[in-house]
């Protein structure tokens, strides 16, 4: 059959025609993008929408302490193995059937984990929940740069870097408001109509690619298995590593060790298979490799940043989930007001010295924090927040234009993949090297302090006598006074060893940054716009 030529004003193509995304109208253009873009900002609100709902699930699962934190391992654990491999999907499914069986499966799995009868049926559909739904991610990355030229494609970084940070950011405040007004399971069942909407806007709008089904009769099944126990292992080492002493424990060692095994073999079948799952091609371009460095920095930024202030807050402040939402709901507004900035900086000078502000600007703001008190409440915390986050857009922005400005067809599917991917590898590296800093300095911290009290034991006595006299006030027995008073003291030297670990975290944070830059000269731009894509398989 001839193939029918695609009109700049068509709405849809018979499904032999070839596609050309770019000639579609800009109002149609714009919808799909869109429509793709909730998708994943549904994806990525759901790794943290239930951090601030875990007790509550705890209660109504009867769950016990260790189990109740799979409920945020296990989809993370899965997100990481579908990223990658989302770009050899998009390519047999086509774009379409792709994102609208990840949006279709997700609001699936998000009814499954509301409906849950135990801890373990929602690790279960949590796990599936995070593995359909991280096909949404790179998806719509590799997506805006096919519809987009020119000055129009300059603003997807800005727009979809926005929902990167923005999504984990409001994630646990969002679920904390949820579960406060109608319950733990309301945190699942909110994005059953969303979820529902976008896979049907997506099967009536999108039409921008072809399937190449054939492609999923030539499945390396050993380099998919690989990949996935490689990246799960890793997930399960970086996040149980700080609570259980690491390589000490038995099940985080072999854990370790399979992964690594894993990472060869995945390695050996990346450059050996006749049909790889995952092309490791783009790393060829050094600016590309560069990009993904400056990923893994950001993501270790964004996420162990936006997870360290609710902590301190809630450990050394005592606020509530409400009060802590409120503390960093600035977060938010700052990045809404860097993406303008960060996009229009973008396309009018050279993207490595927008990077090069950016990557500064957050290592300042990150130094800030490093001041810390255990009084800081909101209005001390309030210009490090809007710091750190305002640059976050300038870090993003440029570095999605390094990576992804020079690819086309289906390789910049498999560049979005593996880019993206840094970014959640990085914020697991992140968080599990936040935890095991701020245990380790707070345990010299206390030493400190207590070494210093000891040296000091005259007026440390002096102020246990003061308080116990105060205490005795309201405790009669004056052996009660005593000890009360003590366990004040201690508590007190706890707090403030704490807060200085804290400020030790985010120095440490700070030095990472900095030390980034070393690579922003070796970078070399795309032009503005970058190469106009087209699809092929």
């Amino acid at each position: 059959m001839a193939s029918i030529p695609l009109s700049p004003g068509a709405n849809a193509a018979p499904e032999d025609a070839p596609f050309n995304p770019a000639a579609m109208p800009n109002a149609r253009k714009y919808l799909i993008f869109a429509v793709m873009a909730f998708g994943q900002f549904m994806a990525l609100i759901d790794i943290q929408i239930v951090a601030a709902s875990l007790n509550e699930v705890q209660a109504g699962l009867s769950a016990g302490p260790d189990e109740i934190s799979w409920v945020q391992t296990a989809y993370l654990m899965a997100e990481l193995v579908m990223i990658p491999f989302s770009a050899f999907l998009a390519q047999a499914l086509s774009t379409r059937w792709l994102f609208a069986l990840s949006a279709g499966l997700f609001t699936i799995a998000s009814m499954l984990c509301g409906l849950a009868w135990s801890i373990e049926s929602m690790i279960l559909f949590r796990a599936v929940q995070g593995f359909v739904g991280g096909a949404m991610i790179p998806t719509v990355f590799a997506t805006g740069y096919m519809l987009f030229e020119g000055k129009q494609r300059a603003m997807i970084p800005a727009i979809l870097g926005m929902v990167s940070v923005l999504a984990p950011t409001l994630g646990p405040t969002v679920g904390g408001w949820i579960t406060d007004a109608m319950g733990w399971r309301w945190v699942f069942f909110i994005n059953v109509v969303p979820g529902a909407a976008v896979t049907l806007a997506i099967i009536a709008l999108v039409r921008i690619d072809k399937p190449n089904l054939p492609m999923l009769r030539r499945i390396d099944w050993v380099h998919l298995a690989s990949m996935a126990v490689f990246l799960a292992g890793l997930e399960y080492v970086l996040e149980e590593g700080p609570k259980h002493d690491w390589f000490g424990e038995p099940m985080i060692a072999i854990a370790g060790w399979l992964s690594f095994v894993a990472f060869g073999l995945f390695l050996e079948r990346s450059f050996r298979s006749d049909g790889p799952i995952v092309k490791l091609t783009p790393f060829r371009k050094p600016t590309f490799a560069f990009a993904c460095v400056f990923n893994l920095v950001i993501g270790f930024g964004l996420y162990a940043g936006t997870y360290l202030v609710p902590i301190f807050l809630g450990r050394v402040q005592g606020y509530n989930a409400a009060e802590i939402g409120t503390t960093v709901f600035v977060s938010g507004l700052a990045q809404l007001l860097g993406v303008p900035i960060a996009a229009i900086l973008s396309q009018r000078i050279d993207q490595r010295i927008v990077i090069t502000f950016g990557l500064t600007l957050f290592a300042v703001g990150l130094w800030m924090f490093s001041f810390m008190t255990p009084e800081w409440g909101f209005a001390a915390l309030f210009w490090p927040q809007v710091v750190r986050s305002f640059a976050i857009m300038l870090c993003i922005v440029p570095s999605v234009g390094l990576a992804l400005g020079n690819f086309e067809g289906p390789e910049l599917r498999y560049a979005s993949g593996l880019f993206n991917l840094m970014r959640n590898l990085g914020g697991a590296i992140g968080i599990a090297l936040v935890n095991t800093w701020l245990g380790d300095n707070t345990r010299l911290h206390v030493l400190r302090l207590s070494e210093a009290l000891g040296r000091s034991s005259e007026a440390a006595n002096e102020a246990a006598a003061q308080l116990a006299m105060n205490i005795g006030h309201y405790v009669s027995d004056p052996a009660l006074a005593a000890q009360m008073a003590n366990g004040a003291l201690a508590r007190l030297v706890g707090r403030e060893a704490l807060t200085l670990a804290f400020d030790d975290v985010f120095r440490l944070m700070s030095y990472i940054f900095l030390a980034a830059l070393v690579m922003v000269p070796f970078c070399k731009p795309p032009p503005i716009g970058g190469p106009t894509p087209t699809d092929a398989h």
